[in-house]
């Protein structure tokens, strides 16, 4: 993980999934070294553009993590510790649980696994 941060009790890893092509970028939540949830800002293929014109991945995570880590802080002052991700697609935007998609974003350095 790239990035590592406080808030509250919370320790939270930030980073790309290790090895994707598709643009996932997970923050880790522990409490006192134990997971507590993953949460995942997944952006299609067909939405990069809308980010950043050349897709440029860095360029994409340095102008939008703020915003990024006040979701995360949010779902942790709602006590929300689902795995979660937040989806941009060409037709906007979807919070989605991850536990209840048929196929999985995981940090994994695979791209998915099935359920």
């Amino acid at each position: 993980m790239e990035k590592k941060w406080s808030y509250k009790e919370y320790e939270i890893q930030e980073g790309l999934k290790p090895g994707s092509t598709t643009f996932r970028y997970f923050f880790v939540v522990s409490e006192k070294g134990m997971k507590k949830s993953n949460y995942c800002i997944w952006i299609k293929d067909d939405a990069l553009s809308r980010f950043d014109e050349s897709k440029n991945f860095d360029r994409i995570i340095s102008s939008e993590r703020e915003t990024w880590s006040k979701w995360v802080k949010q779902k942790i002052d709602e006590q929300d510790f689902q795995n979660r991700a937040l989806k941009f697609d060409k037709t906007g935007e979807s919070e989605i649980n991850l536990s209840e998609m048929d196929e999985h974003v995981t940090m994994d350095s695979t791209e998915k696994s099935e359920r």
